[in-house]
């Protein structure tokens, strides 16, 4: 089994390759930001670490899970609580990624495990994977996309871009390169080229 860490810039098109992945092979697709949001019920450790530190108030109505909106309030202006909030999540949300391909090399049920994830090399995800690709669109595209699927301003797509690593950056610190500009063709014709299909 292999395990293929994606990356990109917001509104590269992640999902569509994702998509075409799951079309293509006999894998499991896990997302970063799915693993990181399951840490906020109850049952999970970050679920208790963060009540330990902001108390129950950041609870929803039931008390199973964690209110992330009022969370969000309690760290947006503080950048120390928001650092202590990804100190806890961040870790936790990568060792349970780990587990969940571990166990499907125990298994060999799948050929393939993709990770998804927007800081996967800035969250060294890249050291478990045995690859890593980068999904390029132009900035235009992006914002474009951005733009219509999201109603996003000029500005905050600003603010985003300049928060995200450099394409350079991406392209240097990646094995390969899946251009998103082009025909559905063409990244299916790439993407069976880079999984020897």
């Amino acid at each position: 089994m292999k395990t293929i860490g994606i990356t990109g810039g917001v509104g590269a098109g992640k999902s569509l390759v994702l998509s075409l992945l799951k079309e293509m092979t006999n894998c499991e697709i896990i997302m970063a930001d799915d693993v990181a949001k399951s840490m906020y019920f109850k049952g999970n450790k970050a679920f208790e670490d963060l009540i330990e530190f902001f108390g129950e108030e950041i609870l929803n109505e039931t008390k199973d899970a964690i209110d992330t909106s009022k969370l969000s309030k309690i760290i947006y202006n503080n950048p120390n609580k928001r650092i202590l909030v990804n100190s806890i999540v961040h870790p936790l949300t990568k060792q349970e990624i780990i587990k969940k391909i571990t166990e499907h090399k125990i298994k060999e049920d799948v050929d393939f495990c993709f990770v998804e994830a927007a800081l996967l090399l800035e969250d060294h995800y890249d050291v478990f994977c045995d690859e890593t690709w980068y999904i390029f669109a132009s900035k235009e595209t992006r914002r474009q996309r951005l733009r219509e699927s999201r109603g996003y301003s000029d500005e905050k797509i600003d603010k985003i871009f300049e928060a995200q690593l450099s394409e350079e950056d991406f392209k240097n610190r990646t094995d390969h390169t899946i251009d998103n500009d082009t025909s559905i063709e063409n990244i299916k014709g790439k993407l069976a080229c880079l999984l020897n299909l």
